[in-house]
């Protein structure tokens, strides 16, 4: 009896249910469709229905200027990249193989013509010695973007001393 009431209680709502349908032969009750589109129209205002739009275009206009960015601005310092380790490199050659200065300048500005650098030959810094290379490289990359216009300085920069 306790099972059966416990059970009753559980299943009691707080508002009885509109059926739709029949309830005996031949007879049907009607739903309160009423209430159904008060609540829905005030759930979904009017000056609501489009702010779910414009907040989405906006956040891809912002995710496409992210990506247009990204992609003038990621080459620059994958460039910057590649002429390091081409300045670590010929620094390493140029102790062991004994180059002169003006042999690794044309090296280093043979390397800076192929990455399209705007860096001019007389840029290029070499100090030579028996025992040591230093290679060094100061430029600026103008970058523009959309509406702005930034310039990007790089000062790529090596060193090798000989071991004996």
């Amino acid at each position: 009896m306790l099972a059966l009431q416990s059970r009753q209680i559980t299943r009691r709502r707080s508002r009885p249910r509109a059926s739709c349908g029949a309830t005996g032969p031949g007879k049907t009750t009607p739903v309160q469709l009423e209430h159904i589109r008060e609540h829905r129209a005030t759930a979904q205002g009017r000056p609501q229905r489009g702010e779910g739009r414009l907040k989405a275009v906006i956040y891809l206009a912002i995710l496409l200027f992210i990506l247009y960015s990204a992609l003038k601005i990621v080459p620059v310092y994958f460039s910057n990249y590649q002429l390091q380790d081409k300045m670590q490199e010929q620094a390493r050659f140029a102790v062991v193989n004994r180059y002169t200065e003006e042999r690794i300048r044309d090296l280093i500005f043979k390397e800076v013509q192929e990455l399209e650098i705007p860096a001019k030959r007389d840029a290029i810094k070499v100090f030579s010695s028996n025992s040591v290379v230093k290679i060094s490289v100061e430029y600026t990359v103008p970058v523009d973007l959309l509406f702005y216009h930034m310039d990007l300085h790089f000062s790529p920069s090596s060193e090798n001393k000989s071991l004996i």
